[in-house]
């Protein structure tokens, strides 16, 4: 691999990013963007794929504890059509556990809780971006 891809953590509040470096070996916080609508998000996830000269979406999909798709999941496919709609190529990883996690790091880290509020959905989109890298390395070794 050797182009980036621009992880997304995506809630109904905020959407953290992360983007790996283009060997696909690290995987960085990048920020939280506010929800605002549809097609505000959409144009800034746009404006950080020009920033990274990617088109890669990895978006984190919230499955229930047993694997299946809820409401949730839902929620995020939809958003995510609209990023290919915009010419972004969307693929999907579970994201489980991810958000607790990211929470978990930040405490050991001895982050405020003030600021894992700011900083744990970014934190969260690069654990998802992590796993996911590590899991698609093991598949091309």
């Amino acid at each position: 691999m050797n182009e980036r891809i621009v992880c997304l953590d995506i809630g109904d509040v905020r959407i953290g990013v992360a983007v790996s470096d283009p060997t696909g070996t690290i995987a960085s916080p990048v920020e939280v963007i506010q929800r605002v609508g549809w097609g505000p998000d959409t144009r800034r996830i746009v404006s950080i794929c020009e920033r990274y000269e990617t088109n890669r979406i990895l978006s984190g999909l919230p499955l229930n504890m047993d694997g299946s798709e809820g409401f949730q999941a839902q929620k995020v496919r939809q958003f995510c059509d609209q990023l290919a709609k915009a010419g972004l190529q969307v693929v999907f990883q579970d994201e489980r556990l991810s958000t607790v996690s990211a929470e978990d790091a930040l405490i050991e880290g001895g982050v405020s809780r003030a600021e894992r509020k700011q900083k744990v959905d970014m934190i969260a989109a690069s654990v998802i971006l992590r796993q996911w890298l590590e899991e698609n390395k093991n598949k091309e070794d």
